[in-house]
């Protein structure tokens, strides 16, 4: 009889490169000699190792003992035959390659032995047959282990799936009973959704309002100093510059939170190292950019490179370690802000434009990078972030110039910040490919 298949018994053959154990039943010392020269003097995907018996009793021994990947047998011995130890292996391990190796067969006999169940033969005279031979039968032998596992595993999981079955009409009266307090909760969801909405037109209402007071105010007070023949004053500027681009945040935060995108660009003939040096001044910053001229909304950029400085400052914990540079290269004008603080992680870049999507050390909404995204590809330019060398991170934007022709496709060009001597290299930046926002 054949024994039922343990998981062990399914599983033992061996990769490629693994110890192959080889039982050889051959009462010949010269064909066990012949036998053993073939098997290790050629490529074989294992390292065969042979034990070799000449005996009914040694052979029995070996097949517990040594728990054999594959037997090799002779077909007549004395006192014993290759048949009734085929049967004997068959016994031990259900899907154990047993190939004869004889000095001579009948076709019928051979075909009987075939029929038993015996993996294959081959004649003592070719036993250049031997190596394909036993490779076959090992790999014929793994395919049927691993498919009776399979059905061993699918006969376990319809059994399971019996009892999952009867659990699942358990659960579906539960279910049942469960489906009008589910109603119940979504009716009170619905009802705080809306209650967010309505919080969210509220306070940005309450906030537009002393920011438009405060913006008048601060222009009341530019035109008292025109009357009197005061010089323009920079603070005064600047602080109807910042209550400004804090208006349009307001605005900004409550679109992204219904799930609009940034649309209101409204594009002039802008000089952006005027733009970046006022972002400087207000946070304290290095800059080193030219006068450089594109067409943009000066407001929307304002609002990106904020953005970008206001987190590098908050995660370097020092504007000392923050700073911005500029150039313009053939079509486009690259800005990068660079900081040297603990840097992103690699997993993590792919997904720091997402909106709502905040770090360990975040401290905002997570909408300030999403909203420089959308500013930037409204612009037709794009934004990137790098690693800084030595450490940190590095947002580059880069934007069409004026002298950006409209049939242009060439690539995005990389500028190396770490030296101002190399104006003239660049290469393709990560994405290949500039994106049309």
């Amino acid at each position: 009889m054949t024994r039922a298949l343990s998981t062990s018994s399914v599983l033992n053959f061996p990769p490629p490169g693994g110890e192959l154990r080889v039982l050889h039943l051959e009462d010949n010392v010269l064909d066990q000699e012949l036998v053993a020269i073939t098997l290790e003097g050629t490529d074989l995907p294992w390292v065969p190792l042979l034990r070799q018996v000449d005996n009914a009793e040694a052979f029995l021994t070996a097949l517990s003992e040594f728990s054999p990947h594959l037997v090799l047998s002779d077909f007549s011995l004395p006192g014993y035959d290759g048949l009734s130890a085929f049967e004997a292996a068959r016994s031990a391990a259900a899907h154990l390659p047993f190939i004869i190796v004889t000095g001579a067969m009948g076709e019928e006999v051979a075909v009987d032995t075939l029929r038993r169940g015996v993996t294959d033969y081959v004649l003592k005279q070719r036993l250049e047959r031997l190596v394909p031979a036993v490779q076959r039968a090992i790999a014929e032998a793994a395919e049927r282990s691993r498919r009776e596992l399979a059905e061993g595993e699918i006969r376990a999981l319809n059994a399971a799936l019996q009892v999952r079955l009867q659990e699942v009409e358990r659960l579906g009266k539960l279910a049942e009973e469960g489906r009008l307090k589910l109603e119940a909760t979504a009716k009170q969801l619905e009802e705080a959704l809306n209650l967010q909405k309505t919080f969210l037109a509220e306070t940005s209402h309450e906030l537009r309002t002393p920011l438009t007071a405060l913006l008048g105010y601060l222009r009341r007070v530019e035109r008292e100093f025109a009357a009197v023949g005061a010089p323009p004053s920079q603070t005064l500027s600047d602080a109807q510059r910042v209550a400004e681009n804090m208006t349009r945040l307001v605005n900004d935060l409550l679109q992204l939170s219904r799930g609009e995108l940034v649309q209101s660009i409204e594009p002039h003939f802008v000089n952006l190292g005027e733009v970046l040096r006022a972002v400087g001044r207000d946070y304290g910053i290095a800059v080193e950019v030219p006068e450089l001229e594109i067409v943009g909304d000066p407001g929307r950029l304002t609002q990106v490179f904020v953005n970008l400085v206001t987190n590098a400052v908050r995660v370097t914990g020092s504007a000392s370690l923050v700073s911005i540079h500029a150039r313009e290269e053939g079509a486009q004008v690259k800005v990068c802000v660079i900081d040297h603080g603990p840097g992103i992680p690699d997993e993590v870049k792919p997904r720091i434009f997402d909106k709502f999507y905040r770090g360990k050390e975040a401290g905002s909404a997570g909408l300030g990078l999403t909203i420089a995204q959308q500013v930037i590809s409204a612009h037709g330019g794009h934004i990137n972030v790098l690693d800084t060398p030595g450490g940190g991170a590095t947002f580059e934007v880069c934007l069409p110039s004026l002298d950006d022709d409209d049939d242009w496709e060439g690539g995005w060009q990389e500028l190396d910040w770490q030296d101002e001597g190399r104006e003239g290299e660049a290469a393709g930046s990560p994405d290949g490919a500039p994106d049309a926002g």
